[in-house]
Order: structure tokens, then C-alpha cells, then sequence
């Protein structure tokens, strides 16, 4: 059998074709149409963008280094937003704190630290309750009763009491000279075992759903181990809720973490994130000098917000109820 000449120019003539059909198809879908429709999701979308660019840029964008202390002019302390230094003569958009630092500055790369931590303690405690959340709903007996009571007996504790108890057990158990280092891990590590109940709840639940139905049972019948049919059927299933989750516990972490963080025990003071610049500012809130509290809270009240607004829509997005 021949075949025509022509026959592979046809081929590359509709290649092209594929990408923007695929983009066309991603346009006319039911979420981009409901991005398109909410102004609230548009406008907490680019100011999540925003603000993720300024931290991931944070070193070309900000004037200054002001973690570097070879680059602080101690002169510059307590300088006013837009009024220049009356020693040094040097103007900051907004100001300075107690120790010459860029206000500025310092809130680009404590948006860095606050970022960072919120996402890596979202991503520890998604992967942690899905992984519990599988077991419990496809295993189920004693492994999912061991796995629930531990979860609810965790749900009578605030999650901040939670994550202050496992940073000060780390804490303790971490030599000294390697506290500061280790600091932000520990909490990271500290939020996400604070919030994985809630990824386990959800995932148990859509896991006793999607056992019960026809693709899962027939992958038990063509020999597929329980690890495969979790991960290659079950997970991509119940994925929806859980991305729900945690968009909005990213808003929460990086809450969680500018909390733990005011009280002293979070990030430390040679990296600090805008909860250790909201504790610094409060403690010149009274003398006048209001911009070093007032602009890194502003910062954190925008992220936190954007992020639970962009949540609030993917929820309602996602539900297929309200389509």
C-alpha cells in the first residue's frame, strides 16, 4: 500500500493547530469563564502576583540589602516616609526603622520568608493528610480508627497552640548553635502538622466514595496493588477539594506564621519575616514613629486577604452546584 507524498505535509499544516485549540479550550472553560466574570477574583489575582513577584525579585527590586550589616547606617534610624534624613540627608519612600533598615526593603524580603514558609507548611501538610486521609478511607479498620481519633483529638486544640507546642519541643531538642538555622524549618514543619487534619477529613471522605465505584473495582480485578489504585485512580479524583483547601490554607499559614513569629518564637531576627517587622514596629508604635508597624501590616493584611478571596472563588468555582 502507497502512500501520498502530501500526506505528511497535511500532518505538519494541522501541527500548529494544537496548541491554539488547547488554549482556546482552557478560555471557553467553565472556571476561566468564572474568573472572567468575578471583578473580587481579578483584582485579589494580581495582587497575589504581585506580591510574589516582588518577593521572588526582591533582590534586584529592593534599594537595599537590609539584612547585610555592612550596608546599615545607623545615622539613618527613624527616618519619616518621603522626608529626608536630617543627618545623612537621604530620602526613604517609607522611611527607615530603629536600625536604618529600609523599610521598604525589609518588607520585600520578609515577604520572602512569609511566602516561603506559608507555601512549603501548606505543601507539608497537604502531602501528609492526603497520604493519612488515603489510607484511612481505602484501608479503613483499625488503621483508619488510629488515623481519625489522632486527628480528632488534634481538632480540641487550636492550631496555634499545636504549632507553638511542636516549635518548642524542636526547639528544645535542636543543639543551639544550630536554632537560628533550623528556625525556619522547624516552622515550617510546625504549621504543617498543625493543619493536616483537615486535607485527612476530606480526602477520607471522597476516598470512601471513589472505592465503591466501577474503575476502582475493576482495577482490583485486573491485579492492581492498593498503593497504584490510591495514587493512579483514587487521588486524581478527589484533587478538586483538596487544591480548594489549600488555597485557603495558604492564607492561613502565612497568618500562622506572622503570628508565631510576633510572639518571638518564629522566625529569627537575622532572617525575619513581616510578623518579626510587625513585633519590631509595635515597639515604637506609641514614641511616633508609625510607618515601621503600620506599612509591613498593611503588606501582610493584603497577601493574607488576596490569597482567601482567590480560595473563596476557586471554592465556589469548583462546586458544581453553583455552575
Amino acid at each position: 500500500m502507497t502512500h501520498s507524498p502530501e500526506q505528511p505535509e497535511a500532518r505538519l499544516a494541522k501541527a500548529p493547530e494544537a496548541a491554539p485549540s488547547r488554549l482556546r479550550t482552557a478560555w471557553d472553560s467553565d472556571l476561566a469563564y468564572s474568573f472572567r466574570k468575578s471583578p473580587v477574583a481579578m483584582v485579589a489575582f494580581f495582587v497575589t502576583v504581585v506580591m510574589v513577584l516582588a518577593a521572588v525579585l526582591a533582590p534586584w527590586v529592593a534599594t537595599t540589602n537590609p539584612f547585610d550589616p555592612s550596608s546599615l547606617n545607623l545615622m539613618n534610624g527613624f527616618s519619616e516616609p518621603g522626608v529626608p534624613n536630617a543627618f545623612t540627608g537621604e530620602t526613604f519612600f517609607l522611611g527607615t526603622d530603629d536600625q536604618g533598615r529600609d523599610v521598604y526593603s525589609t518588607i520585600l524580603y520578609g515577604l520572602r520568608i512569609s511566602l516561603f514558609v506559608g507555601v512549603m507548611a501548606v505543601a507539608f501538610a497537604m502531602v501528609l493528610g492526603i497520604t493519612l486521609g488515603l489510607l484511612a478511607g481505602y484501608v479503613g479498620g483499625w488503621t483508619e480508627t488510629i488515623i481519625m481519633r489522632v486527628a480528632d483529638v488534634q481538632l480540641t486544640f487550636p492550631s496555634i497552640l499545636v504549632a507553638l507546642l511542636i516549635f518548642g519541643v524542636a526547639r528544645g531538642v535542636i543543639p543551639i548553635e544550630y536554632r537560628d538555622q533550623m528556625a525556619i524549618w522547624v516552622l515550617i514543619v510546625a504549621i504543617g502538622l498543625s493543619d493536616w487534619v483537615q486535607f485527612a477529613r476530606v480526602v477520607r471522605g471522597a476516598t470512601m466514595v471513589e472505592k465503591n465505584k466501577e474503575y476502582v473495582q475493576a482495577a482490583r480485578l485486573i491485579g492492581r496493588k492498593p498503593g497504584a489504585i490510591m495514587l493512579r485512580h483514587i487521588l486524581p479524583n478527589v484533587l478538586s477539594p483538596v487544591l480548594v483547601i489549600a488555597t485557603i490554607s495558604l492564607a492561613l499559614a502565612i497568618i500562622a506564621e506572622a503570628t508565631l513569629s510576633f510572639l518571638g518564637v518564629g522566625a529569627p531576627p537575622t532572617q525575619p519575616s513581616l510578623g518579626t517587622l510587625i513585633r519590631i514596629g509595635q515597639d515604637f508604635l506609641f514614641s511616633g514613629e508609625w510607618w515601621i508597624l503600620f506599612f509591613p501590616a498593611c503588606t501582610l493584611l493584603a497577601l493574607a486577604l488576596s490569597v482567601n478571596l482567590l480560595g473563596d472563588w476557586l471554592r465556589d468555582a469548583l462546586n458544581p452546584r453553583l455552575r
